[in-house]
């Protein structure tokens, strides 16, 4: 269990925090040593008290957060709770115990007040995160847990903590070479005349551009040059014979670029398409995460009020054993009385740790059942970013490439107008 503490003021927005209705079950659970049972009222009344004081983080706030798939019961975040006391010596200081329940996690949060009403002075609070480091590592080892590396060993942690999944893209994947010659062999056996041939490349992603060195080249979706002669399997002059008119067609250069241009405006488009599907999915998912929520809220408070009622039918019962009149009477003086206190006591015991059993239960079990769906969710979530950022990363490549090659063109350009003679200046002959 992760154990993180800070000492703080702000009791207002602590409070507000605490009882955040953007978590899916909040439950106050305990309210200790306060004059009221309010969550918001206790806290702002220790800082009431400590205006008395000097202390300005007049509170010491703690979250317990268990491993993601455990289920932990209430009686166990007791004890922790009871632990840090102790250790940090806070033991009798009042605090507050507030359950949170989000995407699966069930997770608390205990709040103490730090001044010591008796000597108005705060308890100081030394080297708390080294001690609570300490409790969570032997809170791991009691309970069989699997121990985080940052718990292990400090150099452990990941500053960034990132997953794997959020940032490993797609392998690109290489094409057969007798899948290529295929091809083009195909639209060279279907086509008569050089417009025939270009229209059947473009069908299988190809651009017919003029060549550097040979006369004529496919260019395909990642910029790769292609010799038409080599795929095809015949001589250069064959070639020549059918697709005369080499000057109409694009150089390597202007068809890399056009083929950037295309892509890039293929990929935002899929994005888009890719996009809208996954936010449809995502908002069924989220449609039935309300709908759980709703219906857990529904069962918690239908085994509340049947424990209220219960209680109720209990505290009537133990009443009943009492006598009255002279018999009442009679029962104090032998002793019987007590008897019958202690009795009761010991079977409001027995019920109170039943019916927190039972919420316990019904807790893990709904746990269950959220964690499943959760799942779901964060399974959308990695195909979305695994799908975008795949797409992204091609958008770049292809921005990067067009970039690349209009410098390229302009380049050549430029070389090719230095390469041009210039045109002699007449002199005029003044002689004349």
């Amino acid at each position: 269990m992760i154990l993180v503490g800070n000492q703080r003021g702000g009791a207002r927005d602590l409070a507000l925090h605490l009882l955040k209705e953007e978590n899916e079950h909040v439950e106050v659970h305990e309210v200790r040593g306060f004059a009221s049972n309010n969550l918001m009222a206790a806290l702002n009344e220790t800082h009431a008290i400590s205006r008395a004081t000097r202390c300005k983080q007049f509170l010491f706030s703690l979250s317990l957060n268990p491993p993601k798939d455990q289920n932990v019961s209430t009686e166990t975040f007791e004890q922790t709770i009871g632990k840090v006391e102790e250790k940090l010596g806070l033991t009798d200081q009042p605090r507050a115990i507030v359950f949170h329940e989000k995407n699966g996690r069930r997770h608390c949060h205990a709040v103490w007040s730090r001044i010591k009403v008796d000597e108005m002075k705060a308890v100081q609070l030394s080297f708390t995160k080294q001690k609570l480091t300490e409790l969570s590592r032997e809170l791991y080892l009691q309970y069989g847990w699997t121990m985080p590396d940052g718990l292990k060993q400090a150099h452990a942690r990941d500053p960034l903590n990132f997953t794997l999944a959020e940032w490993q893209q797609a392998k690109r994947i290489g094409k057969d070479p007798k899948q290529i010659k295929a091809v083009f062999q195909e639209c060279w056996s279907f086509s008569k005349n050089q417009s025939a041939f270009a229209n059947a490349l473009k069908e299988h992603g190809y651009v017919l551009a003029r060549g550097d060195r040979r006369g004529f080249v496919a260019v395909d979706h990642r910029g790769e040059v292609f010799a038409v002669s080599k795929w095809v399997g015949i001589k250069t002059k064959e070639v020549r014979e059918r697709l005369a008119d080499e000057k109409s067609l694009p150089s390597v250069n202007e068809a890399r670029i056009q083929i950037a241009k295309d892509m890039s405006a293929r990929l935002e488009k899929l994005s888009q398409q890719q996009e809208n599907a996954l936010e449809v999915r995502r908002a069924e998912l989220e449609e039935k995460r309300q709908v759980l929520i709703h219906q857990h809220r529904f069962e918690r408070k239908k085994l509340h009020d049947t424990q209220q009622l219960y209680w109720q039918h209990k505290q009537r019962e133990w009443r009943s054993n009492f006598n009255t009149g002279f018999r009442g009477l009679f029962d104090r003086l032998t002793g019987k009385r007590h008897k019958i206190e202690e009795r009761n006591e010991q079977d409001a015991w027995n019920v109170e740790m039943r019916q927190q059993q039972e919420r316990d239960t019904l807790i893990f079990q709904q746990l269950e059942t959220r964690r499943a769906l959760q799942s779901r969710i964060e399974r959308l979530e990695s195909l979305k970013t695994y799908r975008l950022d795949e797409l992204e990363h091609d958008k770049s490549q292809y921005q990067a490439m067009r970039e690349q090659r209009l410098e390229q063109l302009e380049a050549q350009r430029q070389e090719q107008n230095r390469d041009r003679p210039q045109p002699r200046q007449q002199v005029p002959d003044w002689t004349r």
